[in-house]
């Protein structure tokens, strides 16, 4: 007990320390957690190699958990929509990658094929995990290149089952030492778990002694068995838990519905995480969703952590200072060689620009599927141990390299921005009473209001693909910045009455306003603002009328829960215009007293005037229900 209280502590203090940090430095917290591993394992002894083994095998599930996760975001729907990215992009990237990493052991290192194609599809696999877990970390899962990356990451997870029934048809011929130790190794394990698991051992060897077809028949039930359990036992199931009206039991129930498909896949022979994702598929338009997702994120989240830390902790290095140049070597080569595929293919489906370098940075490395690929190649003597020393450290590197990968992505990413800043803008021939700049969602709705009503617009906007878009519904707008004096002059800013500044980017809105304020004092200025305090930045560069973004709609909201809190349509209603008018007047009274260059906490006279006025506020208000609160008028909730 005290051995395991003494790792668990060296663990947790390793991740609380390590990846907070590496967050702040803007490394990411897998780097962190493999970084933490490092420290704790080959650094200074902290653990061994054999706890970091066995804990691993714990820590895996953290993948099983992620991968029902996700399963539960996408909808039967949805992965039918990506039939073609699963079946094409991703067979084509292990079959080409496991081809280019077979002819290269074979041309370079004299490998035999057998060997050399073994190595291939262990390679060929990227690290579901860490891709993943930094895909979500950045927000870039619902990218085109993250629902790429994804794509080939399930059809990888899906292709481990293949790869491990066809390695042993890849095995060398035995020597009388090696069957020696596989019969040692066997009897040992079998007699360590014995006891504890008879029945798990019976139930395999049971589906082991069918033949081909029934074994078959098995798998296929256990899949079935899994989907009508979602759809049909799922809502009794809860129901039940929830009579109970114990918290802790719908954790438990979530836990089980993991643990229990994970155990019946690998009873199969299938993969655990398979089975999670397509568990997850499957409850995915579940009214009980958020709730199992909100059961199983911190048991994913640190699970996954401990699995990034005990590879960090299981690279040995005493093999990477044996041979460093052809270990780090042979890493890099097997990043270029993937990434180069990857970069193909991605081109050939379509991917361009940041979404092409997600696409190919993400997947460029090994995974921890090559970890068991590799294991079960030793044992089925595919593999020569010493050989596999060699190709678990690279799977480790390449592994560890990936978080530096994604700054690398970032780096290339903000490049191209800045690239697509200076792209040639349109040339506007024609000019509008009305200007838009911006045409995101806010000036999506003031363009179709304004054209529909049969006034003429000019539409700019930064966003090439947003004019495009445009265009293919019929909207002519015109690229480029539309804070650019020429293009503003060029829009007809000195005829134009109304200048409508929708932009995304409260700074530039600012300057555009400003801007046009100077050139045309008599021009109509209507202004989109983020928040309070952007709106006194709008008022002192001189724009007429300000919509803050929400506002609007925040107000519709609470003047509902009025209407359902027993007011009458009509009080609802009243109160709101009440509350609006006096927004209005309270915004222009302290943007007179904001100050740009106080802290708002530190300006006396805005948090005294502030509060003046929301107590005239509620004044106001009480006031407005006393005057309309008549027997004629007043209805009783519920009438």
């Amino acid at each position: 007990m005290e051995g395991f209280l003494f790792q668990a502590t060296i663990y947790l203090a390793a991740a609380v320390i390590a990846v907070p940090l590496a967050a702040r430095l803007g490394f990411g917290s897998v780097l962190g957690y493999l970084a933490a591993g490092i420290l704790i394992g080959p650094v200074t002894g902290l653990v061994g190699g054999h706890e970091t083994a066995e804990l691993q095998h714990v820590a895996e599930f953290g993948v099983v958990m992620m991968l029902f996760l996700i399963g539960l975001e996408l909808a039967p729907r949805a992965l039918w929509d990506m039939r073609h990215r699963l079946l094409g992009l991703g067979g084509l990237q292990i079959t080409l990658t496991t081809a280019a990493v077979m002819i290269g052991g074979m041309q370079l290192l004299g490998l035999g094929w057998s060997v050399a194609l073994a190595i291939g599809l262990a390679f060929a696999l990227s690290s579901t995990a860490i891709v993943l877990q930094t895909l979500s970390e950045k927000g870039l899962m619902q990218t085109g290149g993250g629902r790429s990356a994804f794509s080939v990451l399930l059809t990888q997870d899906i292709a481990v089952i293949p790869m491990l029934a066809f390695l042993p048809l890849l095995a060398l011929p035995k020597s009388p030492d090696m069957v020696m130790g596989a019969l040692i190794s066997r009897d040992s394990g079998v007699a360590a778990h014995a006891d504890t698991s008879a029945p798990h051992q019976a139930a395999q060897s049971f589906i082991a002694s069918l033949p081909g077809w029934g074994a078959t028949l098995v798998t296929i039930g256990a899949v079935v068995a899994i989907i009508l359990t979602g759809v049909y036992l799922t809502r009794p199931v809860f129901r039940f838990i929830h009579s109970a009206r114990l918290r802790e039991m719908y954790t438990a129930l979530a836990l089980l519905i993991v643990v229990g498909i994970s155990f019946l896949m690998m009873l199969v022979g299938l993969s655990p995480a398979l089975g999670a994702f397509l568990a997850g598929v499957v409850l995915a338009n579940s009214e009980f969703r958020h709730e199992l997702e909100s059961d199983l994120a911190p048991f994913k989240g640190l699970l996954l952590g401990l699995f990034f830390i005990t590879v960090g902790a299981g690279i040995n290095f005493t093999v990477l200072f044996g041979a460093p140049f052809l270990i780090l070597g042979l890493s890099a080569a097997l990043i270029v060689t993937k990434g180069t595929i990857l970069y193909i293919l991605g081109r050939l489906f379509s991917l361009r620009g940041r979404e092409l370098w997600l696409f190919t940075l993400s997947l460029a490395q090994a995974g921890e599927f090559g970890f068991v690929l590799v294991a079960f190649s030793v044992q089925q003597n595919v593999l020569p141990t010493r050989l596999s020393e060699m190709l678990l450290l690279i799977i480790a590197l390449t592994m560890l390299i990936t978080p530096l990968l994604f700054i690398l992505y970032d780096w290339l990413s903000r490049r191209m921005t800045e690239t697509t800043d200076k792209v040639e803008a349109d040339k506007i021939d024609r000019t509008a009473p009305v200007i838009i700049a911006g045409i995101g969602r806010f000036g999506q709705i003031v363009n179709r209001l304004v054209r529909s009503s049969g006034f003429d617009t000019v539409v700019l906007d930064h966003d090439l693909h947003t004019i495009q878009r445009m265009r293919r519904f019929g909207v002519k707008g015109f690229f480029g910045d539309p804070t650019r004096p020429d293009l503003l002059h060029a829009a007809g800013l000195a005829e134009a009455r109304i200048l409508v500044a929708a932009l995304d980017d409260p700074d530039a809105v600012v300057r555009l306003v400003s801007f046009a304020r100077r050139e045309c004092p008599d021009l109509h200025i209507i202004a989109r603002a983020h928040d309070r305090t952007h709106v006194f930045r709008l008022y002192q560069a001189g724009a007429n009328q300000i919509v803050r973004e929400l506002f609007d709609s925040s107000l519709r909201a609470g003047r509902y829960v009025l209407e359902n809190m027993g007011l009458t349509d009509f009080e609802a209603a009243e109160l709101e215009q009440t509350f609006y008018h006096h927004d209005r007047h309270s915004v222009r009274e302290l943007a007179a007293l904001w100050d740009p260059h106080t802290p708002t906490v530190e300006n006396d006279a805005y948090i005294g005037r502030a509060r003046e006025l929301e107590q005239e506020l509620q004044t106001m208000l009480l006031s407005q229900l006393e005057e309309i609160d008549t027997p004629d008028t007043k209805t009783k909730p519920g009438d």
